[in-house]
């Protein structure tokens, strides 16, 4: 009994020695413990390789893109404009010439796109013109003459319309108490030379003579305006003034005919129908040997001796200058006045004086 008893405790004594080795294992695992903290430690390099790349192309790049696509797209604004004439002469051409040589040069040619258009002096067609610019929302209209213009006020109030070559706007858009601007979405400018002056210019010319033709389109408001100024000016004078108008340019020639054989001087506004027609004019008047003093410079030449003229490069000029106000520096149309040519030049066409046997002054220029 007493054996067993011995080895019993012997066994239980082998048990708490090798409990307590077990035991004591995992306290001495140092190198373990080292292994990973050596490892992250290790791991700084990987931190700042992950931080370093990721700021950096989070602000430099987002910053730089953000910017950069702001500044060319007010860069590249790009605006359309749109050009109804009336009909094709010099004078209207020069106008529409001096408008698009302004905005190209102000915006830049890759900037803007002109659609212009000639109504080949059809009223309708203007209307038929201005409807596609309407449709197509086009940026700004520009209205060479009466007909255009009267067509783009009937077709839109948003759109903002200028026009040129206009004689009298309060005429050719009826208005009451004319103040000088227009109003809502129109303004331009104005072809209106000094109609006393060119009254003057007649006496000046011709002293001797007693009456004078006034020849002019009757369907043309601002031909009805200027002939009733000029008249008024010329009865002034002493003249005996006599008015001679046709409706279209198929009794032009007919009309002017009983012009040269009543009168013994010819007088033409700035008319689009007879600029358009100054060869059948010239065709009737040089052999009557009846002298015409005109309104413009474009028809002096086809078919006149002298004119005082204004020019309509640079009226194209000024108006191209007012589209620039409204389309880039935000220039409230309603509120701008309609401008008026900054001055007038006495000239003659040499050919028919020689022709006629007329000596100009010494202050009149050659047409060239």
């Amino acid at each position: 009994m007493k054996t067993r008893k011995v080895l019993a405790l012997l066994l239980a004594a082998l048990l708490i020695v090798g409990l307590g080795a077990c035991s004591s294992e995992p306290a001495n695992t140092t190198p373990d413990t080292t292994e990973p903290q050596t490892s992250d430690t290790n791991e700084t390099p990987d931190t700042s390789e992950t931080q370093t790349p990721d700021t950096t192309e989070t602000q430099t790049p987002d910053e730089t893109e953000t910017q950069t696509p702001d500044t060319s797209e007010t860069e590249a604004k790009h605006y359309n404009i749109d050009i109804c004439q009336l009909v094709q002469h010099d004078a209207l051409d020069a106008a529409t010439q001096g408008f698009i040589d302004t905005l190209t040069e102000k915006l830049g040619a890759e900037n803007v796109t002109f659609e212009n258009q000639n109504a080949q002096g059809d009223p309708n067609t203007c209307s038929t013109i201005i409807n596609g610019f309407v449709s197509s929302e086009v940026d700004l209209i520009m209205a060479n003459a009466t007909a255009a213009l009267q067509a783009a006020v009937a077709g839109t109030n948003t759109i903002p319309v200028l026009g040129t070559s206009i004689t009298d706007y309060a005429t050719a858009l009826e208005i009451e108490n004319w103040t000088g601007t227009v109003g809502g979405n129109v303004s331009g400018t104005s072809d209106l030379a000094p109609l006393a002056s060119q009254a003057a210019m007649i006496q000046e010319l011709f002293p001797d003579a007693e009456t004078v033709g006034l020849l002019y389109c009757s369907a043309e408001a601002n031909s009805l305006y200027q002939v009733g100024v000029v008249k008024a000016e010329l009865e002034k004078l002493g003249y005996t003034c006599q008015e001679f108008g046709f409706s279209d340019s198929n009794d032009v020639a007919s009309v002017t005919q009983n012009a040269c054989d009543a009168c013994d001087v010819i007088y033409i506004p700035t008319d689009n129908t007879a600029a358009s027609n100054t060869e059948l004019i010239a065709n009737v008047t040089m052999p009557a040997g009846t002298p015409v003093v005109c309104g413009e410079a474009g028809l002096c030449k086809g078919c006149g001796v002298a004119t005082l003229s204004i020019s309509y490069y640079d009226l194209g000029v000024a108006t191209g200058e007012m589209a620039y106000e409204i389309l880039v520096n935000g220039a409230d149309i309603s509120t701008m006045p309609v401008q008026f040519a900054a001055s007038s030049t006495k000239q003659y066409n040499e050919a028919n004086c020689t022709a006629l046997g007329i000596t100009p002054p010494a202050d009149y220029t050659p047409l060239a």
